[in-house]
């Protein structure tokens, strides 16, 4: 049940950002228009691609959803660092477009805004940016989306390049230096760049199987002990994540005259406390005799 409500909040967020990405894209290419700014194109630009990111997040979300098949045992959840990895792809090749209109506007830059208006409506779609950015990256971490997070990062570069160029643009107003538009855009470039390797870097370690931090491993390690009685000690923990998915596993070593039943029972105290700490993850339990201590990890439990 809890796991369809995730489902739900994190198809509602993908849809929310297609109708932020059309909204903030009319919005930008008003002030395009308005004052004739080329940095402000080049911000336009991106939005169209927060556009398609939205729409491959929303895709990934839906695939990394489906259950567990006889192809995929483990589920669909690494689905979303793929998502992830194109939206960095995507951002790469807005900052090359934006590139080639930057170097068009050093040839021939700008002699003066055509309406200073424009920046008060460009400020306004940086706004609605920021308020999503902030939906986005809060609600991402909480319900371990991806595709979410490298959606609200990527907002956060928008937003950081909004505010350069509008800042950038009364000051060429103010000095009768209208190449900077062309600069400001170089910079917005470079800003989209950065964000679009950070998003591919976060996913490809996610890609990695990549274990989970040290403060939830932590968690993980209290959980197993206070629940493993019976037990001798627990060792040899793993953890990777995929998605909003964590799956763990270890080695429960048990007396060895303890039945089956029993040592199951200890088990499946285990699974059941683990699941209500963290309700999407898969548990994976190794039971061995006590002459398989190690004398390590999880100790006299």
């Amino acid at each position: 049940m809890e796991s369809a409500v995730t489902l739900t909040e994190l198809t509602k967020l993908a849809i929310g950002s297609i109708f932020i990405g059309i909204l903030v894209l009319c919005i930008k290419m008003l002030s395009y228009y308005m004052t004739g700014s080329i940095a402000i194109y080049s911000d336009a630009l991106e939005s169209i691609v927060n556009i398609t990111t939205a729409i491959a997040a929303l895709i990934a979300i839906q695939i990394a959803a489906k259950p567990a098949d006889a192809n995929h045992p483990y589920g669909h959840h690494k689905a979303e660092y793929f998502s992830a990895v194109l939206e960095g792809v995507m951002i790469v090749i807005a900052a090359v477009l934006i590139f080639k209109e930057a170097l068009a506007g050093l040839w021939e830059p700008m002699q003066q805004l055509s309406s200073y208006n424009g920046l008060y409506v460009n400020l306004l779609a940086s706004l609605i940016n920021a308020g999503w950015c902030y939906v986005l990256l809060s609600r991402g971490r909480k319900l371990r989306s991806p595709a979410l997070q490298a959606d609200g990062w990527h907002l956060f570069s928008d937003v950081v390049s909004s505010i350069g160029v509008t800042v950038g643009l009364v000051l060429a107003i103010i000095t009768g230096f209208y190449v900077l538009d062309a600069i400001l855009a170089m910079f917005v470039a470079l800003n989209i760049l950065i964000s679009g390797w950070r998003v591919i870097r976060s996913s490809l370690i996610g890609l990695m199987d990549e274990a989970v931090e040290e403060e939830m491993l932590a968690r993980f390690h209290d959980i197993i002990a206070a629940e493993a009685s019976g037990a001798i000690e627990a060792h040899d923990i793993r953890t990777r994540q995929a998605g909003n998915m964590i799956f763990i596993d270890f080695h429960l070593v048990v007396p060895g005259d303890m039945s089956v039943s029993d040592a199951h029972i200890i088990c499946d105290r285990i699974e059941d406390a683990l699941e209500a700490s963290v309700p999407e993850i898969l548990v994976t339990i190794h039971v061995e005799p006590e002459m398989k201590a190690k004398n390590s990890g999880i100790v006299d439990i």
